[in-house]
């Protein structure tokens, strides 16, 4: 066991450490089956119940998947029926018919958190997305905000990995395999089909959601780097067993299956697992952890060198979705224009920023906020960012980016917008103004730049 937590919910929170590793958890002493994964009779009556997140054919070194070992089974339940009210604001499957092509630079200012009660599911909306959860290829990136727990009722994704970036207020996330707790500056994933609740011990929260289709995170190669750098595996926290044993009548089974949500009902509370083995699990990690890589003399790195997970694609070194942080770090590159370069890029960036500043740009992101540079869309650092790096000159001395936090999430698939966000209140129309004071600087006149 890695790390032991406090926590307002309880007195302790346990995790299992790494990262793809085959993990086994029990809450009572005995209750793993030993030596096989069906028995008879399982340990103290319980059922087996296997929850595969890949196909059973699946090579070795990518088949996911991880046996429970439960009070009920997850079968118990009602008949599935259309959710009412349902989520209009979700999508998984991005056509002409509930969405828009928009190449625009684009960037929202933080959502306000919701008067009206509102829980994890219905504070989600879709922003932007692209594929088809029905074609088990694409992605979605949403946001949310709530002011209340999940109550009474658990929420399932049929259609994908939910990637939970929190941005304000701590999530405490039950699910089958145990308890994790996110705080804003670490993130956890929920893999597609496990059944969690989302409680707010802070009250208000907002943050982030990626969400890919059809394939999983894993770490990205190190390449060159070598066998250290980036997100070790040691730091990623896996929750351990822990069960609840007692009615829950009417308890809801929410259920996200191509975007539309679904009820079911049943009298038992889905967090009865009392033990469990496997590497198909949620976890979390702390982004403070991330090792980053730095230019050490010319040039700005490409931000794939700060690449935490990445859902990869067939294609070599092309991600369906790569999850990219800009973390406090040094730089120290000599006559370099240090910020990021201007830029078209044949992927798409959807960026966001849990805290402090963004070192591009100087004015107009803030924390809670997103922006949105689509395919072959040129963005770079806005006119306040250019001048004043300039103005420090060829001289200028190493410093130190501190107490900030943004994060980027990238693409292949060109995305589609929502109508609801191109039509949010939160939709800054000047955005585009941030690049209209760059002036040329060009003379005729030969310069030595080095």
């Amino acid at each position: 066991m890695a790390e032991v937590e406090t926590s307002p919910f309880s007195t302790k929170i346990e995790y299992l450490s790494g990262f793809g590793n085959d993990f086994s958890s029990e809450a009572i002493n005995g209750a793993l089956p030993q030596g096989q994964n069906n028995p008879l009779i399982c340990p103290f009556g319980l059922y087996a119940e296997q929850l595969s997140g890949t196909s059973f054919t699946a090579p070795r070194n990518l088949n996911q998947r991880s046996w429970l070992y439960r009070i009920k089974p997850s079968v118990t339940h009602e008949p599935f029926k259309p959710r009412v009210p349902g989520n209009k604001k979700l999508i998984a499957d991005f056509n002409q018919s509930n969405c828009t092509a928009n190449p625009t630079q684009l960037r929202w200012k933080p959502v306000d958190i919701p008067e009206t009660p509102t829980d994890f599911i219905d504070g989600l909306q879709t922003i932007c997305g692209a594929g088809s959860s029905y074609l088990r290829h694409g992605y979605a990136v949403h946001m949310y905000t709530a002011n209340k727990s999940m109550d009474n009722c658990a929420f399932c994704n049929a259609d994908g990995d939910f990637l939970l970036v929190p941005q304000k207020g701590r999530l405490w996330i039950t699910t089958e395999c145990g308890r994790l707790e996110v705080s804003p500056g670490e993130v956890a994933v929920v893999p597609q089909g496990f059944r969690f609740a989302v409680s707010l011990p802070d009250g208000p929260s907002r943050g982030y959601v990626a969400e890919t289709f059809g394939t999983h995170f894993q770490l990205p190669e190190l390449g060159p780097i070598g066998a250290n750098g980036l997100a070790s595996s040691r730091d990623f926290l896996v929750p351990t067993a822990w069960f609840e044993d007692r009615l829950r009548p009417n308890f809801t089974i929410v259920q996200k299956y191509g975007g539309e949500l679904f009820t079911a009902k049943q009298d038992f509370s889905p967090f009865n697992v009392v033990a469990w083995h496997g590497n198909y699990v949620p976890y979390k990690y702390d982004l403070t952890k991330f090792c980053p890589y730095n230019t050490v003399l010319v040039d700005h790195g490409d931000p794939s060198i700060n690449t935490v997970l990445t859902a990869p694609t067939d294609k070599p070194g092309v991600a369906l979705l790569d999850f990219v942080i800009f973390p406090p770090r040094w730089l120290v590159a000599e006559h370099t224009f240090r910020p990021p370069y201007y830029h078209r890029n044949c992927m798409s960036e959807f960026m966001g920023l849990i805290y402090g500043g963004y070192e591009a740009k100087a004015d107009g992101f803030l924390p809670g906020g997103a922006s949105l540079h689509s395919c072959m869309t040129p963005h770079g650092p806005d006119t306040k960012t250019f001048e004043a790096t300039i103005a420090r000159g060829e001289k200028a001395e190493p410093f130190r980016i501190t107490d900030t936090m943004a994060f980027m999430f990238e693409s292949y698939l060109i995305p589609r917008v929502c109508s609801w966000a191109i039509e949010s209140p939160f939709l800054d129309h000047d955005y585009y103004q941030c690049w209209t004071g760059l002036k040329s600087h060009f003379h005729k006149e030969a310069s030595v730049t080095r």
